[in-house]
């Protein structure tokens, strides 16, 4: 399958690759259906691509790249509504915020996204833990 993205250009994936978000993620909660993309060069940083609008994409990347004591624990709602029934099945990433000075990219710990690899199924939580905020410098 095809699809052109305002930001990436054009992307091939196939429908097994697709991330499904039942409650969409934070501020778009229209939006179900996303894919995550490696960008070569720009590792450890991904695209979660939608689907739905080709202008929605966000930079993620794995919280324990930067964090190595970052910690949560799912709750039993959560890990109901993913069908997560092993810790290997479980991918949490973070959205990352860009700025021209390295100094002040973050990523968001608060509200990191939980995704379940075996059925590709996703969901944004919150985590109620002073420690960790919306805008976690990265550097």
């Amino acid at each position: 399958m095809k699809f052109i993205s305002k930001i990436y250009g054009e992307i091939e994936y196939e429908e097994k690759n697709i991330i499904t978000f039942k409650k969409g993620l934070l501020g778009l909660s229209d939006l179900k259906e996303f894919i995550l993309l490696d960008l070569e060069d720009y590792e450890p940083f991904k695209l979660l691509q939608s689907l739905q609008d080709n202008e929605i994409a966000m930079i993620v990347t794995s919280p324990y790249e930067f964090f190595k004591d970052y910690e949560f624990v799912l709750s039993e709602e959560t890990i109901k509504n993913l069908k997560i029934e092993s810790p290997d099945q479980v991918n949490v990433i973070t959205t990352v915020t860009l700025n021209s000075d390295v100094k002040k990219i973050t990523t968001n710990l608060q509200g990191p996204i939980v995704i379940n690899t075996s059925d590709n199924i996703g969901e944004q939580i919150i985590l109620d833990n002073p420690k960790y905020k919306v805008k976690s410098p990265l550097i």
